[in-house]
């Protein structure tokens, strides 16, 4: 069985690193991803995912990435259960990064 996906699109905001209780590093980036297909009105609609990146993963991206720059993001699906404050089990999709490719950064114009 296999469970491999591979991402790319611009960072919707700086990487953020984080502490976890237990000391690992960790940072959760959103990728805007844009269709490869116009919508009903014709408009490609975009996709925003969200990936979780652990480790040395996490401390280089968010060393050299920003907001704008490109990347591809190579990882996992996963899922994860939790409850709500009203005790209702909830279960969601992430996407675990396991190894990011920076493949360019916004311009300097689009940066101003």
């Amino acid at each position: 069985m296999l469970n491999q996906l591979v991402v790319i699109g611009r960072l919707t905001k700086d990487p953020e690193l984080k502490k976890t209780d237990t000391g690992k590093n960790v940072t959760r980036i959103t990728l805007a991803v844009p269709r490869s297909f116009k919508n009903v009105n014709g408009e490609y609609d975009t996709d925003f995912i969200d990936c979780y990146l652990w480790s040395g993963v996490a401390e280089s991206t968010s060393e050299y990435c920003k907001k704008g720059d490109l990347v591809g993001i190579k990882g996992r699906l996963q899922t994860r259960k939790y409850e709500t404050e009203d005790e209702k089990s909830k279960q969601v999709m992430e996407v675990i990064g396991e190894k990011v490719t920076f493949l360019s950064s916004k311009k300097k114009e689009e940066a101003d």
